[in-house]
């Protein structure tokens, strides 16, 4: 079995990996999912208040989910999430940008009418390659108990 609710740890940091944004991917993300000019022509991004092209947030996001189900999810006891509580896209994501994605343990406890999981409370960050912080996110996860009645 791999991560459970009693591996998480109040304070911990981890990193989840890392991904460098390209111009055919940025363009192809937006063109599916979110075709403002700034992310799909590069002529109009230019005129842009971001003066050039940049990535969406919901991609920006997607990337982080991606890495942090491969990469720490995969094989855990997650149950999924009851919703985000806050996304804050603070600078943008441009092309060849290489962002370094964590996840921050806020909190954590065992749920009250269903004792067999708990609820962990975290901040995913996405830090681009100049140690700025482009992306957070706060949310709730479910994740079941390996030893229920156990955990405090």
């Amino acid at each position: 079995m791999g991560l459970s609710f009693e591996d998480m740890v109040v304070g911990s940091v981890t990193e989840i990996g890392k991904h460098t944004f390209t111009r055919d991917e940025i363009v192809a993300f937006a063109e599916q999912y979110d075709p403002q000019p700034f992310h799909v022509d590069e002529a109009a991004a230019v005129e842009s208040p971001f003066g050039g092209l940049v990535a969406s947030g919901w991609q920006t996001c997607s990337i982080m989910m991606g890495l942090l189900v491969r990469n720490v999810l995969a094989g855990s006891t997650s149950m999924g999430s009851p919703g985000i509580d806050d996304i804050r896209w603070l600078k943008p994501v441009r092309v060849g940008d290489t962002l370094t994605m964590t996840n921050a343990v806020l909190d954590k406890r065992v749920s009250a009418s269903k004792p067999d999981r708990g609820i962990v409370s975290t901040q995913w960050e996405g830090v681009n390659q100049h140690g700025e912080t482009v992306v957070t996110v706060r949310s709730k996860g479910l994740f079941g108990l390996r030893n229920p009645g156990a955990a405090a």
